[in-house]
């Protein structure tokens, strides 16, 4: 069947750029390899419990932000959200918090009061965002602005530029790190997390014509005679035509390597590609008792777990993130409530060629000792009143999704950050989307650089 748009998988990315077409007329086909849309961000299930496996950090709900003109074209009505004063604690080594506040009186005074080797300097340094600029000829990471701050203190920037960007400060751009460090930067709850957002977006799609197939696998592009693709090919032996446009919400991995494929993969973009990396993620499912849930914070804890003095930051080894269910508050109504341990993990290191189910089990229980004890350290107010449900790791994440090395987020160079669309395509109907192409970050940089490539879609043929 011929369509002018086919979107390749239905994470936040395809949905939002497939919904954004079907809205303006477009006809539009969504394939999705599982039986539900939403990819890495949609909630999961275990033993009758829901989690949300973001982290709770949602960006962009602001009037006149993204989200504000994506519901606005879309016709629909959004999601219901709450503006969070306090966004989320940083919790160091030695267990002093620092809430990361909208008020910047407090904020300040928290920074002195953690940081008193360095106040001074700490607060200079939020102070002096507006000022950062990497207009020199090589651009400056956000490190070059901390030479005055203590080892502490960057690391306070280490874990809060990591869980929100996945970089540290020697890898980080000034800009980005400005734009996700800014204390004005406004953070919102989502009421049933991010799955009410995928819930929204393809009730929308589904309403303004677009066609959803679940359980659709696709396998390659499909090339006209010359050269240029012409659609998709199914695993089921079907071929998709397009006459407009291909957006893949695959990961830039995949893109390439199954979609488009090695062999038409220029010799540029292949090198391109084995210098990017993504980190994977380690997670703990957990529930708490009522007692337990009543004395933690709703919002996120982005526990440091160690200082790393004279070394750079590897995040596996020195931070976590605890954060409860987005409806928590109601949950605690109930005998126990939801909650989700998330820890930074080499992806590449949870597979072999030969390695099977019984190595990768024992790889599972030793990284759950580790983390579960720097867990019990970081808040030691846990005590007995949690349980393990379930684990999720890379390979398990590939398993489900089918990611590279189930890697997710930001794509890494050895240069530092980058958006994957960085990358020049090599084909002027194929967009990409998604975490690992995002230039933003979390899913308000997923459905901004959605939005931008539906534009472009649309500019076709005009």
């Amino acid at each position: 069947m011929s369509y002018e748009v086919a979107v390749v998988g239905g994470g936040v990315g395809g949905l939002t750029a497939a919904a954004l077409l079907a809205a303006r007329g477009l006809k539009v086909c969504l394939l999705e390899r599982q039986s539900e849309v939403g990819g890495c961000a949609a909630t999961i299930e275990h033993a009758g419990h829901k989690f949300e496996p973001t982290h709770g950090l949602y960006c962009g709900w602001e009037v006149g932000g993204i989200f504000e003109r994506l519901f606005s074209t879309l016709g629909t009505t959004p999601p219901r959200t709450r503006l969070q004063s306090t966004a989320y604690t940083v919790r160091l080594p030695d267990l002093i918090e620092v809430p990361r506040t909208t008020q910047i009186e407090d904020f300040e005074a928290h920074l002195a009061s953690a940081f008193p080797e360095c106040a001074p300097a700490a607060i200079d340094f939020y102070r002096g965002f507006a000022n950062l600029t990497t207009r020199e000829t090589e651009p400056k990471t956000i490190a070059a602005y901390l030479s005055h701050c203590s080892t502490r203190f960057r690391r306070f920037v280490d874990v809060q530029l990591q869980t929100l960007v996945q970089g540290s400060s020697d890898e980080c751009s000034a800009e980005l790190a400005a734009s996700a460090l800014d204390p004005q930067r406004q953070f919102w709850r989502i009421e049933g997390g991010a799955q009410s957002l995928i819930d929204t977006l393809a009730q929308s799609f589904k309403q303004s014509g677009g066609t959803l197939r679940l359980n659709s696998t696709g396998l390659r592009l499909a090339y006209g005679s010359n050269g240029v693709p012409i659609g998709v090919d199914l695993l089921s032996g079907e071929q998709v035509i397009v006459t407009r446009a291909i957006i893949s919400n695959l990961t830039i991995w995949d893109t390439y390597g199954k979609l488009i494929g090695p062999t038409r993969t220029p010799r540029a973009i292949s090198s391109s590609l084995k210098d990017l990396r993504a980190w994977g993620a380690y997670q703990m499912f957990l529930t708490l008792n009522k007692s337990v849930a009543s004395s933690l914070p709703l919002r996120p804890v982005l526990a440091l777990t160690d200082w790393q003095d004279n070394q750079p930051y590897d995040p596996e080894d020195a931070q976590l993130v605890f954060s409860l269910l987005a409806d928590a508050a109601n949950d605690r109504a109930e005998q126990s409530s939801a909650a989700v341990v998330s820890a930074y993990t080499n992806a590449e290191d949870w597979f072999s060629f030969h390695e099977d189910h019984t190595t990768h089990e024992e790889r599972d229980q030793s990284m759950l000792e580790r983390v579960w004890s720097r867990l019990h350290r970081a808040l030691p107010e846990l005590g007995e009143g949690s349980e393990l449900i379930e684990t999720a790791t890379p390979r398990t994440s590939y398993e489900s999704t089918r990611r590279r090395f189930g890697m997710i987020g930001r794509a890494t160079s050895a240069s530092g950050l980058t958006g994957g669309g960085a990358v020049e395509k090599p084909y002027p109907n194929v967009f990409l989307v998604g975490d690992t192409v995002s230039d933003g970050f979390g899913l308000e940089g997923i459905v901004q650089s959605s939005w931008n490539i539906a534009n472009k879609v649309l500019s076709i043929g005009q």
